[in-house]
């Protein structure tokens, strides 16, 4: 297919097409003429996995590139999966102004935390994962404004999360093509954890107005 065909069907600009190639994201299409050249449907599929990442993931050029060079060597489908799931921003809690003292301390008993909950659920996770640095954030953070969950409220959640875990997984099985699947990815990290976040909220507001009928006292939630 011509540019323009390709441009058609997958909805980026021309122009953003030649700024993608000249940036090293898309391969060079089939030269047909001096200034002529056609594409296939592998350049259809690495379109839509750079603009899942540059738009849905928030990915810059570089960063783009660099993902796209870990899916690329990925030999295995955990692989690509791990390469974009260590690419796409890690959530951080925001974090109050404290004394060096006070961080050293509570960055110690928050990493211990976290260390002692992975053990406990014997998760494959290594303390250099980001995920795992960023838990230590969020800790750290409740620690500091004493809302801290206890170790048996963080197991329960945890357990939580691996099964919607197991589910992201099955979702992307049967996807061997590395592209393919980081492409998957990306709308499961990018999309769906937004809306896992809103079906916890709606729970939540369920489990509020149940509590409030069943007692028959207080006000309602708005309506």
């Amino acid at each position: 297919m011509k540019i323009s065909e390709l441009s058609r069907r997958t909805g980026v600009p021309v122009a953003s097409i030649k700024y993608f190639r000249r940036q090293g994201l898309l391969p060079a299409g089939r030269a047909t003429a001096a200034t002529l050249a056609e594409y296939g449907e592998e350049h259809a599929e690495r379109l839509r996995l750079i603009k899942a990442l540059t738009t849905l993931g928030g990915l810059s050029i570089a960063a783009t590139r660099e993902v796209l060079g870990a899916v690329d060597q990925a030999h295995t489908s955990e692989g690509a999966l791990g390469a974009i799931s260590y690419a796409l921003p890690v959530p951080v809690a925001g974090q109050s102004p404290a004394d060096p003292e006070e961080e050293a301390e509570a960055e110690t008993a928050a990493g211990a935390e976290v260390a002692e909950l992975l053990a406990d659920l014997d998760w494959r996770t290594p303390a250099t994962s980001p995920h795992v640095q960023g838990l230590t954030s969020a800790l750290k953070e409740l620690r500091r404004l004493d809302a801290q969950y206890a170790p048996g409220e963080l197991a329960a959640y945890a357990k939580l999360a691996e099964a919607v875990a197991r589910l992201d997984l099955e979702r992307a099985a049967g996807l061997d093509d590395p592209v393919a699947l980081a492409e998957r990815a990306v709308i499961v990290f990018a999309i769906c954890a937004p809306v896992f976040e809103l079906l916890r909220r709606l729970a939540q507001e369920n489990q509020v107005r149940r509590r409030v009928a069943d007692a028959g006292t207080g006000p309602a939630a708005p309506a």
